[in-house]
């Protein structure tokens, strides 16, 4: 069994319980626990790599990156936006790629997409994690940087 992992922001912003993501799936942790970033709208924003892993999934508004057997991590680049076909992200990585956490993996604007009529919010989720598993390493309400520690999965 491995050991607790750290599982960094993505993104600045402020962080946000996953019951309060506007979206039936993520707000009901169907996916995963985990916990939420209401992103800052200051222009282009680099999402980065919240782990240490190999990217088993690459979308422009999403990616998975698998840490080890048991841990692998979403991040969710906004709601609704797989219905922007790519646009307004730019890819900084390939599926396949073993990466290291604060690695630049998309950039966006997250205040186009809210203007675009889309909630910006980022579910950091903790694929198929164990309900209680994830200790908040930041309070919910707080403002995280990027790179900053989230949650620990153990």
């Amino acid at each position: 069994m491995a050991g607790p992992l750290t599982v960094l922001a993505p993104v600045d912003g402020v962080v946000r319980a996953m019951a309060d993501v506007p979206d039936p799936v993520f707000g009901a942790e169907l996916v995963g626990p985990g916990m939420a970033i209401d992103p800052t709208r200051d222009g282009v924003v680099e999402a980065i790599a919240p782990v240490d892993g190999t990217i088993v999934k690459l979308h422009p508004h999403a990616f998975v990156i698998t840490s080890d057997a048991e841990h692998s991590a979403l991040v969710h680049l906004g709601l609704d936006t797989v219905q922007l076909g790519g646009a307004g992200f730019t890819l900084h990585a390939h599926e396949g790629d073993v990466v290291k956490a604060g690695d630049v993996i998309v950039s966006w604007d997250p205040g186009a997409v809210e203007a675009g009529g889309r909630s910006p919010i980022c579910p950091v989720v903790a694929l198929d994690g164990k309900p209680g598993c994830l200790p908040p390493l930041t309070d919910v309400g707080a403002a995280v940087r990027s790179g900053e520690p989230l949650f620990e999965w153990s």
